[in-house]
């Protein structure tokens, strides 16, 4: 819960009720590893808190072959609050522990603390600042640079996660990884 707090305290202030009201409402919850927080065609009900482990966005294509789309660490947000149901899967990468809060609370706290949307927003625009920083890259380089580039991006990662997950983002076979792993040692 610490975790959260904080993390939320980085873009805005809430007082000790408004910290009571947010604490009242979260719970933890753990997700194992390949378990699902939320699958494609289901409405995600709640938002979660990453405090510890890797979860990852991924889909399939038009060929059934699995993508990672993005990778989610610790101190992050997920949420969906239009109520429509989820075009991919969010998936742990590892074991995760989250903390979550229903939609339906989340927007009590929304509804309670003045500010609390405007936090949020600061919060959603400092992800896409770097969600766009990460993929952006990508599309132009060839399979070698890719992975140069997310071990760069991601050093936390690539040791802590499946290989499979990370050629799936990188858009390459898992063997095409383990040669270009190969090839830079």
């Amino acid at each position: 819960m610490n975790e959260f707090i904080e993390y939320i305290l980085q873009f805005g202030h809430l007082n000790e009720q408004q910290i009571k009201l947010i604490e009242d409402k979260a719970k933890e919850i753990e997700i194992k590893k390949d378990d699902y927080f939320v699958e494609a065609g289901k409405v995600l009900e709640q938002v979660g808190f990453i405090f510890d482990g890797i979860l990852r966005i991924c889909y399939y294509n038009n060929k059934g072959e699995e993508i990672t789309k993005i990778f989610i660490e610790e101190n992050h947000l997920l949420y969906n609050l239009k109520n429509v149901p989820s075009t991919e899967y969010i998936q742990a990468a590892t074991d995760a522990k989250l903390l979550v809060i229903s939609n339906a609370d989340w927007k009590e706290i929304s509804d309670t603390i003045i500010g609390w949307e405007h936090i949020i927003q600061k919060i959603t625009n400092k992800s896409l600042a770097k969600k766009l920083e990460r993929v952006s890259p990508l599309i132009s380089q060839d399979a070698t640079t890719r992975y140069l580039e997310f071990m760069e991006k991601y050093p936390f990662l690539v040791n802590r996660i499946p290989l499979k997950y990370i050629a799936s983002y990188l858009g390459i076979t898992q063997q095409s990884l383990s040669r270009i792993r190969k090839n830079i040692r």
